[in-house]
């Protein structure tokens, strides 16, 4: 059957691109925009971004060796890729050449005798019995020789840190007695035989028996993940889980950072996390909850919720203050103290705050911040509560009486109201005219958080009418019925500070009797634009890891964490942090900060919901988090979703 015009063009077009193929080599087929292969110890890739490449080989290898340390720092050292070919060799010639081997030591050790050199004899001696036992091995089938030739690359972008790293390289591996060189004057061959082709253009071989042969494969891995943990998702590069411990002891804290676009997962991962962290390892975990997405986790859990609005009955005092258990450094006992000094500076942050108003009004300088903090202060001593921790206690003279705390009962706290009412007797009294405006600004703006006067925010003021109950699973404050500009924001930095006394403060210093809690703050964001708001959150994750707790900062306006040079305390004293999808618009903030590749970058950009970029410490992994069926019930958050739910 005869083919048609078309037919036959179509056939002599494909003959003709495989005979363009063919004409073409392995490197035109493979290379990117150009290689160039002149430099005689490195090469230059050229594409999208100028790259450098040095090839290495191993010279040399220690008489012994131990699994699997033999080439751990090669294989998780920086941009590298490492090759290794293994060939095996044929029982004949093993054992001609173990014959020769053992033939020839025996010549070099009568030779040591002659000469009177015992140590040599000695060596040699060895040597030789090991070489006549290998040998026996072989021929007896438990046994086998290989070649093996071990080829790597090293990739950076500049010809200094190739340099630099170069020279690390050859210092780490120089630890285990390996000796490894640049590829000289081959540096095209070397590259070529680091690629998957499965050709090996360099022979630099080794000799390896079957059991040496095993120190070499990488059973050793830089996976993200801990031996205990949570299973957090799966690692979408090698599909193994990845077991999550935020107390970990490797980690240098145990704060974590999550940041992502509107829709992304974020509020799915933390519900995941802290519900999995709660049933399998016992985390106290407390949410302050902006967004009102959290009240279903803690009903699941069996934990308490809260909710702080206008028209709810819950008051929370910001002059709660707490004794805590610290380490004393001379004697190193426990001792119980109250660092009322720093209760003072607290409050006074939080008033300043309040001051301040959504407009972060200019009227408001270091004299209006004296007037607050001399007014807190006089508050807590008008009580007589000093830094002994017994003035926190009135004495109970109808029961028992001495020490025993079961006879006293604690004080009832300033509030805002009473501090309210100092100020207006201070400014009464005040006769400095510098003052004199101050007192009458404050006078004015803080009348809306009194509720003696019906201020429209006075749900903060009183005496605090919810304790938090140790053991709870989860505890969830819900502030997402305040206004969104300035309410929400300023009960974040209250609750912050009250949280810390209730219940951070009351984790014992001591490890062994401390139980691990997680704080979340989510939507953090909306405490950047107050200073006095991010000076504590910075505070917080300094110090949170001495009280054995995590905090968590959730947000998805990164970039204003970047713009806010104070806000970025908060993301190194963060061991931990969590990168899903993310809008174009913010992702050159994050390359910049956290170093991130193009490849990982582009990632992030491109990624579905769910998937994300974990790094914790200097490992990073591509993960997939994906709650199973029973957690969907109470850790979705899409509306849509839930409405399909419903129906079904």
């Amino acid at each position: 059957m005869r083919k048609n015009k078309n037919q036959q063009t179509e056939v002599k077009k494909e003959e003709q691109e495989v005979s363009f193929l063919k004409r073409k080599t392995i490197k035109d087929l493979i290379a990117p925009s150009g290689i160039d292969a002149s430099k005689i110890d490195h090469l230059e890739i050229i594409s999208n971004t100028k790259r450098y490449a040095r090839s290495f080989y191993v010279s040399t290898l220690p008489r012994m060796c131990t699994f699997p340390e033999l080439f751990r720092d090669m294989y998780l050292f920086g941009d590298i890729n490492t090759s290794i070919y293994i060939n095996p060799i044929k029982e004949e010639r093993s054992q001609n050449e173990l014959n020769r081997v053992i033939n020839e030591l025996e010549t070099e050790r009568i030779v040591a005798a002659d000469r009177g050199n015992i140590n040599r004899e000695s060596t040699i001696s060895q040597k030789r019995l090991e070489a006549e036992q290998l040998r026996d091995e072989i021929a007896a089938g438990f046994n086998k020789l290989f070649e093996a030739t071990i080829v790597s690359t090293l990739f950076t972008y500049n010809m200094e840190d190739l340099d630099r790293q170069t020279k690390m390289l050859s210092s780490d591996m120089s630890k285990t007695l390996v000796g490894i060189k640049s590829a000289w004057g081959m540096q095209e061959e070397a590259f070529q035989s680091n690629l998957p082709l499965m050709d090996n253009k360099i022979s630099k071989s080794h000799t390896f028996d079957r059991n040496s042969m095993g120190t070499v494969f990488p059973f050793t891995t830089s996976e993200v993940g801990h031996p205990e943990g949570v299973p957090l998702g799966f690692n979408k590069q090698t599909g193994t889980p990845i077991l999550f411990d935020n107390f970990s002891s490797t980690l240098s804290n145990y704060n974590m950072v999550i940041f992502a676009k509107s829709g992304a997962g974020k509020s799915v991962t933390m519900k995941t996390l802290v519900s999995r962290s709660s049933v399998l390892m016992g985390i106290e975990s407390l949410a302050l909850d902006a967004e009102g997405e959290y009240t279903i986790v803690a009903e699941s859990l069996g934990g308490i919720n809260v909710v702080i609005s206008p028209t709810s009955k819950t008051i929370i005092n910001i002059f709660d203050v707490e004794t805590e258990v610290i380490k004393d450094e001379i004697t190193g006992r426990d001792r119980t103290v109250l660092n009322i000094e720093n209760k003072v500076e607290d409050v006074t942050q939080g008033l300043l705050t309040m001051a301040k108003g959504s407009t972060q009004s200019q009227e408001v300088n270091e004299l209006t911040k004296q007037i607050i903090a001399e007014t807190v202060a006089e508050e807590y001593a008008a009580l007589g509560i000093t830094s002994n921790p017994n003035s926190l206690y009135q004495q109970n003279t109808t029961g028992m009486q001495g020490n025993n705390m079961l006879a006293k009962r604690k004080k009832k706290m300033p509030t805002i109201g009473s501090w309210y009412k100092r100020l207006m007797a201070k400014a009464k009294d005040n006769t400095n005219p510098d003052y004199q405006f101050h007192y009458s600004y404050l006078l004015k703006v803080m009348k809306q958080y009194i509720r003696e006067y019906d201020g429209q925010m006075a749900y903060f003021d009183g005496q605090s009418t919810f304790e938090l109950l140790e053991g709870a699973p989860f505890i969830n404050l819900d502030i997402s019925q305040l206004e969104e500009r300035f309410a929400r924001p300023l009960a974040q930095q209250i609750l912050l500070s009250w949280i810390w006394e209730k219940f951070v403060k009351k984790n014992s210093e001591d490890r062994s009797k401390a139980t691990q809690k997680r704080v979340l703050v989510d939507e953090a964001w909306m405490l950047l634009p107050y200073p006095e708001a991010v000076d504590f959150l910075n505070k917080m994750a300094r110090r949170a890891r001495k009280r054995n707790v995590s905090l968590a900062i959730i947000s998805q306006r990164f970039q204003d964490f970047y713009e806010k040079p104070e806000a970025q305390a908060v993301l190194t004293s963060s061991d931990t942090k969590l990168f899903l999808a993310q809008d174009k618009s913010e992702i050159q903030y994050l390359k910049e900060v956290f170093k991130l590749s193009e490849g990982e970058a582009n990632f992030l950009v491109t990624c579905q919901r769910g998937e994300g970029l974990l790094k914790v410490g200097s490992d990073t992994a591509i993960l997939r988090i994906t709650p199973t069926r029973k957690e969907f019930e109470f850790v979705e958050t899409n509306l849509n979703q839930l409405a399909k739910r419903r129906k079904n």
